[in-house]
């Protein structure tokens, strides 16, 4: 089976690694110039089962209009994007729902852990060298207020496997000694063992290595053109001035331009870019460095240790279109966050040192991925992820492997699917 596999960040890859597992003849057309150039170059470099809950939070209208052009907000809206959100932004709005927030959050939080152990073998199997580490997370607790509803929220999740441990400051301390200058801000944390940390470039460009190895065709600076397939099942991608690409299926895992592609097809995607920024920062010769991943709810921001050295800091999602720009002020916010959670590194930092960034997430409107199967034969979708494309990569990708394949998949499909949006609302 020839399967044409659209995208080469985390999504395509792990897909074409498991395609190839079961004998397909994949070819991999990427637009940039290598692998993991888009929305996986610099993430927050977290696998996070503990944080797979949609965005659309129950109230998120209200946040959303409070900070309409707010270019301190952790969510953002700018004017200009809003004419393109408003058959989006309504079903954005209908999933944020309690029970049906609850409900999405339990098939990503599904979605996570089975990716999790995938992730796991693969790292083991392909032998693949991204600076994965297995300390689990830390989310810390400023007021009582913030403790208390999100333990009573990690509760609630437990139905679905989370695992979670609390902990005393002393014990958090204990636990992150660079969290110390702090302390006295802190009231407790939570550590949630089933997160770990990695760096989705690195893995990127490791397993492109070992798709080449077994034979997978990677094909750079390709602008994909139009999609087709045929009455017979035949699979097409055109690209302007060169040979058309024929294959038995095609796999759309062009993150944020996966949308714009399914349209050529005839095929309408309810996703949408929300831009996520992050800042790497070295290590600083003096200051104490951080070793386990740090999620700060109030703050809305995570830093993650690096194996490789230095720090990975992110937060904030920004509608804005397509617009991939990194806006300085935004930079400037997530600098501010760092003073206030490891504030001896920070003022130790030059502007030198930081290296900003920012990326196109592809978010589904009811935050749960697109994948599997469409209703035009032979053309698969593994996109949607939104900010969950690092934690549920192995999980998706064979979920739809497993599709394209005609294998029975380890857990049920249906409530990826874009078949989801075609019933009552």
């Amino acid at each position: 089976m020839r399967v044409i596999v659209i995208g080469a960040g985390l999504a395509g890859l792990t897909v074409a690694w498991y395609l190839r597992e079961r004998g397909a003849d994949v070819t991999v057309l990427e637009r940039h110039a290598g692998p993991g150039l888009d929305c996986s170059f610099a993430n927050a470099a977290l696998q996070h089962p503990s944080m797979a809950e949609p965005w659309n939070t129950p109230g998120v209208l209200g946040l959303l209009l409070r900070n309409i052009g707010r270019t301190d907000s952790h969510m953002l809206i700018r004017l200009r994007a809003l004419p393109r959100l408003l058959g989006w932004g309504g079903r954005f709005i209908r999933a944020s729902r309690a029970d049906r927030h609850f409900a999405n959050t339990g098939k990503n939080v599904l979605l996570a852990r089975y990716s999790a152990g995938l992730m796991r073998e693969l790292r083991e199997r392909a032998r693949l060298q991204y600076g994965a580490y297995d300390r689990g997370s830390l989310q810390v607790f400023r007021n009582d207020e913030v403790a208390a509803s999100t333990l009573a929220w990690v509760r609630q999740l437990a139905q679905f496997g989370l695992e979670h441990r609390t902990l005393s400051v002393a014990q958090l301390v204990a636990e992150e000694p660079a969290l110390g200058p702090i302390a006295c801000d802190l009231v407790g944390a939570i550590h949630m063992p089933q997160d770990c940390g990695g760096d989705a470039y690195r893995y990127c460009c490791a397993m492109a290595a070992r798709l080449q190895e077994r034979g997978v065709k990677l094909q750079y600076g390709v602008s994909a053109g139009r999609l087709h397939v045929s009455a017979s099942g035949l699979a097409q991608l055109s690209d302007k001035g060169a040979e058309p690409w024929t294959g038995d299926a095609i796999v759309l895992a062009a993150g944020a331009g996966s949308a714009a592609l399914a349209r050529r097809a005839g095929l309408a995607l309810p996703v949408q870019p929300v831009k996520g920024y992050s800042i790497t920062a070295p290590c600083i010769q003096g200051v104490l460095a951080p070793r386990i991943p740090v999620i700060d709810d109030v703050l809305h921001m995570a830093a993650v240790p690096l194996e490789a050295g230095g720090l990975r800091v992110a937060g904030t999602a920004e509608f804005a279109g397509y617009n991939r720009e990194v806006d300085p002020q935004r930079v400037a916010n997530i600098v501010a966050l760092l003073g206030r959670l490891y504030p001896d590194y920070a003022r130790a930092l030059s502007a030198s040192d930081i290296r900003p960034w920012a990326g196109l997430r592809p978010m589904c409107a009811d935050g749960v991925p697109l994948l599997g199967a469409t209703s035009i034969r032979n053309l698969f979708l593994n996109t949607g992820h939104g900010h969950l494309g690092w934690t549920l990569a192995a999980g998706s990708a064979r979920l739809v492997a497993d599709q394209v394949m005609g294998c029975a998949p380890d857990i049920d499909p249906a409530p990826y699917a874009l078949a989801r949006f075609s019933g009552p609302r």
